[in-house]
C-alpha cells in the first residue's frame, strides 16, 4: 500500500509527529514548516534532507506535493490553517483546540463536509492506555450506562512558562481564559463513552500569585460541570494547580472503571481499576480488579511521548487516509463535543454560572445562529466581541513580569543549546 506522505507546520511541538512519518511503514516525512529558522535548522540536522523539503512560508508549504498535513503551530490558530490545507486537497491532523471561535467552528465543519477530506483531531490523552481501556471496557457494556464521571487534568506549568511562551505577552497561553484548555481533561470521557455533552455549567478559581508571576492573565484553574445527552454528569476540572495529576473515573449502573492517581504510585494513568457486577452494588458480588493495560499497538507505542499515545493519534490517523474503516479517529463533530463544553463554560462563568445549552453544529440550522459568532479573548479576532481572560476581569500586570519571563527563556536556549517554535 502506498505510504502516505506528510508535511509537518510546527517544527518543535510536531517533534512527535516527524519522528512518527519518519520510523513509520505506512508514512513518509516529506515537507517541515516553521517561521523559526532555528528550528528550521534543528530538523534539517536531525532529519537531513533527502527527500525532505523545509519551508518558512506556509503558504509555500501548503504548495508541496503532500497528501495530509499536521497541525502543530499556536493552539489558538488551528482552524483557519486546518481550513486552508483541506481547500488545498491535504488531509489534515489538528493537534488541541480545533477552533478559536464559534465562527471558526462553523466554518471548519463546513470545510470538512464540502471537500470530503479527513479531519482528524489530536486529543491523544485519549489513546494513553488507561483511558483507551476504559473505552473498551465501556463499550463492551461492562459497568453499564454512565451515571457520572470525574476528569482531572492538572499541571502546574510555572516552571516551563518561559518554555511555553517565551516572555510574549500576547502568548495565547497567557490571555487563554480557563475553560479553554478543556480536552485534555473532558476530552477522554467524551471518547469512552461516545456521548454528546448537551449542557454545562462553568466555574472558575481566582487568579493567585502564581499566575501572577508568569504573566497569565486567566485564573488558576476552570470546571465545566457537564450533563451528556443520556442524563449522565461529569465534572471536568483542568489547569494550573500546584500538583500535577491525571485521572478520569467513570461510574455506569453496574460498576465502576477508573484510572490510578499519580499520588499512589500504581503508574498513574497507565493503571486500571475496574469494579462491576451485574445487578446488586454489594461488595460481596463484585468483581475487582486492576491491571497496567498493554497500548494497542504496544511495542511501537513505547518509543514516543504520553504513554505512547502520540504514536497512536497518527497511526490511526495514517490507516484512515488509506481507507481502513476500523481506524479510530475524533473526526471534527467529536472534536468540537470535546471542546464546545470549555467555552460555553467561560460564556457561563461571564454570566454569574448559568447553565448554558451546547450547541450541537452538526445541524446546519444550529449553525446558523453561531456563523458570525467571534467571541473570544484574541482582539485580532474577537472585534466587538471581545472578551477578559478572566471573569474577575483582566489583571494589569506589569511588563517587567514579560520581561523576566523573556530573559529566563533566553538563559534556557543558552544553556540547553536549544532553539523552539
Amino acid at each position: 500500500m502506498k505510504k502516505v506522505r506528510i508535511g509537518v507546520l510546527g517544527g518543535h511541538r510536531g517533534g512527535s509527529m516527524i519522528n512518527y512519518a519518519k520510523m513509520a511503514e505506512n508514512a513518509e516525512l516529506v515537507a517541515i514548516c516553521d517561521k523559526n529558522p532555528d528550528v528550521l535548522l534543528r530538523q534539517k540536522k536531525e532529519c537531513g534532507e533527502d527527500g525532505i523539503s523545509y519551508y518558512s512560508n506556509f503558504e509555500d508549504f501548503i504548495k508541496h506535493d503532500m497528501d495530509a498535513v499536521v497541525l502543530a503551530n499556536y493552539a489558538h490558530q488551528h482552524a483557519p490553517f486546518a481550513i486552508r490545507c483541506m481547500e488545498e486537497g491535504k488531509h489534515v491532523f489538528s493537534e488541541v483546540v480545533p477552533a478559536q471561535t464559534m465562527k471558526e467552528a462553523v466554518e471548519l465543519i463546513e470545510t470538512v463536509e464540502r471537500t470530503g477530506k479527513i479531519y482528524a483531531y489530536g486529543e491523544n490523552y485519549c489513546f494513553m492506555s488507561g483511558p483507551y481501556e476504559m473505552r473498551k471496557l465501556y463499550r463492551q457494556g461492562l459497568i453499564g450506562e454512565l451515571e457520572q464521571a470525574s476528569a482531572e487534568y492538572m499541571h502546574n506549568c510555572e516552571p516551563i512558562w518561559h518554555e511555553i511562551t517565551y516572555g510574549e505577552p500576547d502568548h495565547w497561553r497567557n490571555r487563554m481564559y480557563s475553560t479553554f484548555y478543556c480536552t485534555h481533561s473532558l476530552g477522554p470521557i467524551v471518547h469512552i463513552t461516545g456521548l454528546r455533552p448537551v449542557k454545562v455549567t462553568g466555574f472558575e478559581s481566582k487568579l493567585n500569585e502564581r499566575r501572577y508571576r508568569v504573566g497569565s492573565k486567566c485564573a488558576s484553574y476552570g470546571i465545566e460541570m457537564v450533563e451528556f445527552e443520556n442524563g449522565g454528569l461529569c465534572r471536568s476540572i483542568h489547569g494550573n494547580i500546584y500538583k500535577n495529576n491525571l485521572w478520569y473515573s467513570i461510574d455506569g449502573s453496574k460498576g465502576r472503571i477508573e484510572t490510578a492517581r499519580e499520588d499512589s504510585h500504581q503508574n498513574g494513568v497507565g493503571r486500571v481499576y475496574v469494579s462491576y457486577d451485574e445487578y446488586s452494588g454489594a461488595y460481596d458480588t463484585e468483581k475487582r480488579e486492576d491491571y497496567c493495560p498493554e497500548n494497542f499497538v504496544s511495542e511501537e507505542a513505547k518509543k514516543f511521548g504520553h504513554g505512547g499515545s502520540d504514536f497512536n493519534i497518527m497511526y490511526n490517523f495514517v490507516r484512515k487516509i488509506q481507507g481502513f474503516e476500523d481506524a479510530d479517529i475524533i473526526d471534527v463533530y467529536e472534536a468540537m463535543d470535546m471542546f464546545l463544553p470549555g467555552m460555553f463554560a467561560y460564556r457561563s462563568i461571564l454570566q454569574g454560572g448559568v447553565t448554558l445549552d451546547i450547541p450541537d453544529l452538526r445541524d446546519p440550522a444550529v449553525r446558523e445562529q453561531y456563523r458570525n459568532d467571534t467571541t473570544c479573548t484574541d482582539p485580532d479576532i474577537a472585534g466587538d466581541m471581545l472578551i477578559p481572560s478572566c471573569g474577575h476581569g483582566d489583571p494589569e500586570i506589569p511588563m517587567e513580569v514579560y520581561d523576566r519571563v523573556r530573559q529566563k527563556w533566553d538563559n534556557f536556549k543558552t544553556s540547553k543549546e536549544c532553539s523552539f517554535q
